[in-house]
């Protein structure tokens, strides 16, 4: 159907061709009448209006997709892949980077826009491997995003709290790079009523395997967790999270994140819930404790902080006077803010950690782009706060681009045609953006002095400056500076603008701490202890060396915003409005009152306006010429000259006036839509007289084409059956000569036997590539080769394989499994043959560590901190006078053996005086004589402990395997020993004679 068919008997398909294009009554009209028939998009130029129906339409298949490719914008009826294929085709002809911006408030459908056009270019762009994998991770983004940067509101269960900007790249491949703007990261620790928090913390509590949720120290239920219950709706109808888990989790790899990462992104995801159940009491001073550590126990093992350090960063604030650095205690409001704040940082910071990290996976050497901007929309709630007046205030900046870009390319095209040019008058809302923006004086320089000056600075002080600044503006009123009539709906503590879109009522609670966004510098110093990798390139270490105050998040928003609208303006502009046809999310229902809003506030009227302000339609010549050309006989059927001059011909015939059409360089300009609705109609009729002509001329071809098939078909049957003959004389020639072949198998490689011969070592060769042995070890499996092989032949292939079997086995050799074959190799050499025990421990792995260093007192930390830990193992030490045993920690370090209990480090002894060495039996005993400091120790991990202790000290030869009893000094003249013996059941005690008797078993497996 082209672009007047019959679609266009529903309402006008381009809002530029509309009569009463000055009326919103109409515009209106025109909508629903299209909506009421499932036709969700219209034009107003190149501008696409998509009204969200609330139901499935069958209208995005792939199919659908074939239809719009390549397809000339307004030749088939308006649809998403239209506008989409052509912003790819005006890239590639223009060798120009474009961009769609996609605009409306929550609910309208901006995200599943974005979707269908992501979609869209996934399916028509070149395919490959590599282009593939990429789109596929394109597209996986999306779930990605939307659960760690969506939430459900009040007016959209899958809301975008956050603005992204996607540059889609194309070249030789297909790339992406995104941009994320202004997070919502409040919503990470108060929801209003009604509210969700974002998807990702529901999806793992409810979708979470048990393991995983096991490891992570979480439960399968929201309630117990204050972070997801403040809404009072953690089951939404709409919402699966158990199923989003699943694609977000499938999404995750296809996009290339390793198992590591997502581990360690989930445990950010946990530690932020367990932060949320820290919660404190006052003492008798005021100051905050924590009634329980166990929440606090889990976000130290998440992010690998020390429990302590965590626990001091919470409770106490590290204030610097001079030199000295004195711990302030928090009360208790105090110490909330600054859980909160760490709880905000960290989600914030692994957002755009992800963000970066899906960039990492997109990466193309970008030659030209389309850019995909999907950004919040005009937000206005029963009480709108620091979030509302940033995201607003984004669209007040968008809207300005928009009429500046609208304005500036039909002055373009005008003055690039050589049509004249007339001024049109707009409402500017640059006012609007100097209020919010202008420096020194606008709300946001304002709301910074506010937060950086010394002094009890509130929000109720913020107000007061914005009334002493701003109280002459036409844009601005407070209770203060209102009227008696307006002064009855603000609050004292709200301020109001008038937007380009209405009037919005803004609360100033909350404004100068979401703007801060502060977090103490002693916690910052605790974060980057953390040994999580994420969370250590979240907070780099070089971050805390600056002294200067960060910028306040409205001047992030706003500079941030400056460059989104330099990387615009550097591009070609299209647009996407999506609007609300009901607040009820309710399919098939139109509210006027609600759309009349959105289309006032999106400024579809004004562009409109401008739009139509000279011209209603303009095309090509070329396209005009080619559906209208039988119109006229001078240009039917084909017109050889100049496509100008046929249009000029065809409008003439159908007599034009000269008001009513201009003719530009490459294009013609109709200035009134009836003109061209006349010149539809008259198509119409003429279409169905070709139609008669077009039949006539079909049966005439079909009769001729039976006599050319007849012809045709005798000449390839003849053609065929001599290809016939010549095949089977082929065949008969091969058959004899390969039984000839078969009866002088076993003769001297000859003429007749030598392609027989060649075939039989082929075939074995088949077989044996199906029957090769798979291991080194394997000697059997080896297929028996005919006698044409002979035995050089065979002992080379054999050799070949083995060669190559060894090599891939080395290659397969991980760096970790390296470590426990030189390990072991050690061992060996140590013990085999020796120990009776050695054989049994053989196949047991050896570990880095026995002891965690959250295990170790911290004292003993701290006493050793400038030695590194090695390695640490539990051991029993028997005392030398009585043989007493007593539970010990062995810990190696570079230079050192230590022996610790608890606190206290019993013994040390350097590995440089440890001459006499490390005894142990022959038998099937743990017990080993340390000889420096005559230490008698019984370690369940024999075998594990004194390879470390002679790998580290570098005594491969100082561990000496003795047989019957080991003799050591108790003290000066008086000796001790060890006797050695095997029983029934292993024991250990003090024999008859003085010495310690140690009896081991006949079977027991230790590394």
């Amino acid at each position: 159907q082209y672009f007047f068919g019959n679609e266009d008997r529903v309402g006008i398909q381009d809002f530029v061709l509309l009569d009463a294009h000055n009326s919103e009554t109409a515009f209106l009209d025109n909508l629903k009448k299209r909506f009421t028939e499932d036709l969700i998009y219209t034009y107003i130029g190149t501008l696409l209006i998509s009204v969200n129906p609330y139901k499935e339409l069958d209208i995005y298949t792939k199919k659908q997709m074939d239809l719009y490719m390549g397809v000339n914008f307004f030749e088939l009826p308006p649809h998403i892949y239209a506008l989409a294929d052509n912003v790819y085709h005006t890239m590639l002809s223009e060798a120009n980077n474009n961009f769609i911006l996609i605009s409306g408030e929550s609910g309208a459908g901006k995200t599943e826009a974005s979707k269908k056009i992501l979609q869209y270019y996934a399916v028509s762009c070149p395919s490959s491997t590599l282009m593939d994998t990429v789109r596929d991770r394109m597209l996986m983004s999306n779930p990605v995003l939307e659960a760690f940067g969506n939430a459900k509101t009040m007016k959209n269960d899958n809301s975008s709290r956050f603005g992204k900007y996607m540059d889609i790249q194309f070249d030789y491949a297909v790339g992406g790079h995104i941009l994320s703007y202004l997070l919502e990261k409040s919503r990470v620790v108060h929801q209003n009523h009604g509210e969700r928090n974002f998807h990702i913390f529901y999806q793992l509590v409810e979708g979470g395997e048990e393991d995983l949720l096991r490891h992570l120290g979480l439960e399968k239920d929201t309630k117990h967790y204050s972070y997801l219950v403040q809404g009072e709706c953690s089951n939404v109808s709409s919402i699966n999270d158990k199923d989003d888990w699943k694609t977000v989790k499938n999404a995750l790899s296809v996009i290339d994140f390793d198992a590591n990462d997502i581990e360690h992104l989930f445990g950010i995801i946990a530690s932020v819930l367990h932060l949320g159940n820290v919660h404190f009491d006052g003492d008798t001073k005021g100051y905050a404790t924590l009634n329980t550590n166990a929440a606090l126990r889990w976000v130290s093992k998440l992010l690998e902080i020390h429990v302590l350090v965590l626990h001091e960063a919470l409770t106490f604030r590290k204030i610097e006077a001079k030199s000295e650095e004195v711990l302030s205690p928090f009360t208790v409001d105090h110490a909330i803010y600054a859980r909160d704040a760490l709880a905000k940082a960290i989600y914030g910071r692994a957002f755009t950690w992800l963000v970066n990290r899906i960039n990492e996976s997109l990466e193309n050497r970008r030659k030209t782009v389309i850019g995909l901007l999907d950004i919040y929309g005009f937000e206005v709630f029963s009480v709108n706060s620091f979030e509302q007046f940033c995201i607003n205030y984004c669209n007040e900046k968008l809207q300005q681009l928009f009429i500046q870009l609208t304005l500036k390319a039909e002055q373009e095209e005008y003055e690039a045609e050589g049509i004249g040019w007339e001024p049109v008058q707009f409402f500017n809302n640059k006012i609007i953006c100097d209020l919010v923006e202008e420096k020194h004086r606008g709300i946001i320089s304002v709301l910074d002095e506010e937060c950086m000056r010394p002094g009890d600075a509130t929000d109720l002080t913020f107000l007061d400056k914005l009334e002493e600044k701003m109280g002459n503006h036409p844009h601005f009123v407070t209770h203060k500076l209102a009227n008696k009539k307006t002064r009855k709906s603000l609050e004292r503590g709200d301020f109001r603008l008038l937007h380009y879109a209405g009037e919005v009522t803004y609360c100033v609670v909350g404004f100068i701490d979401k703007n801060n966004d502060l977090l103490y510098k002693n916690i910052k110093d605790v974060i980057r202890m953390s040994k999580n990798p994420i969370i250590q390139q979240c907070f780099p270490a070089t971050e805390g060396d600056s002294r200067r105050r960060p910028e306040t998040v409205a001047t992030q928003f706003k500079n941030s915003l400056l460059r989104l609208t330099e990387i615009l303006t550097a591009k070609e502009a299209w647009y996407v409005r999506c609007l609300k046809s009901n607040d009820n999310k309710q399919p098939g229902k139109f509210d006027e009152v609600l759309v009349r809003h959105q289309v006032k506030y999106l400024g579809l009227m004004e562009h409109l306006r401008v739009r139509r302000a000279g011209f209603a339609y303009r095309r090509r010549y070329e396209v005009f010429l080619k559906r209208y050309k039988a119109l006229c006989p001078a240009t039917w059927p084909h017109w050889k000259g100049v496509p100008a001059d046929g249009v000029e011909k065809l409008v003439q015939h159908l007599g034009y006036q000269p008001d009513e059409y201009k003719m530009g360089k490459t294009k013609i300009f109709i200035r009134y839509a009836r003109t061209l609705f006349a010149t539809e109609d008259a198509f119409e009729m003429c279409k169905h007289e070709l139609g008669k002509q077009k039949r006539t001329q079909k049966r005439h071809f079909k009769f001729l084409s039976c006599i050319v098939t007849t012809k045709i078909e005798t000449c390839w049957r003849g053609v065929q059956a001599r290809k016939e003959k010549d095949r089977r004389a082929w065949a008969v020639k091969i058959i004899k000569q390969f039984i000839k072949g078969y009866i002088t198998r076993r003769e001297a490689k000859t003429t007749d036997n030598s392609e027989y011969l060649a075939f039989v070592r082929q075939s074995y060769l088949n077989r044996l590539k199906n029957n090769l042995p798979t291991t080194v070890l394997d000697k059997t499996t080896w297929l028996t080769p005919p006698p044409v092989m002979t035995e050089v032949f065979r002992n080379i292939l054999r050799q070949l394989h083995t060669r190559m079997m060894v090599r891939k086995y080395v290659r397969g050799i991980t760096p970790q499994k390296k470590a426990q074959l030189q390990q072991k190799v050690v061992t060996s050499g140590i013990f085999k043959g020796k120990k009776d025990s050695y054989p049994s421990s053989v196949a047991v792995p050896f570990v880095d560590t026995r002891i965690n260093e959250q295990d170790i007192n911290m004292r003993v930390l701290q006493t050793i901190r400038h030695e590194r830990i090695k390695y640490s193992v539990p051991v029993v030490k028997y005392d030398r006078n009585g043989f007493k045993p007593r539970p010990r920690q062995l810990i190696l370090t570079q230079a050192a053996v230590y022996l610790v209990e608890e606190a206290k480090i019993k013994q040390r002894v350097d590995y440089v005086s440890l001459k006499g060495g490390v005894h142990i039996s022959t038998l099937r005993d743990y017990n080993f004589l340390l000889s420096e400091g005559d230490m008698v120790l019984q370690c369940d991990h024999l075998f594990e402990a004194l390879t470390k202790l002679a790998m580290i000290a570098n005594k491969q030869n100082n561990i000496k395997v003795v047989q019957g009893s080991i003799k050591f000094e108790i003290q000066t003249g008086k000796e001790g020993g060890v006797d050695f013996s095997t029983g029934q059941e292993p024991m250990i005690y003090k024999g008859k004679n003085g010495h310690l008797m140690v009896v081991s078993d006949y079977f027991r497996i230790s590394a």
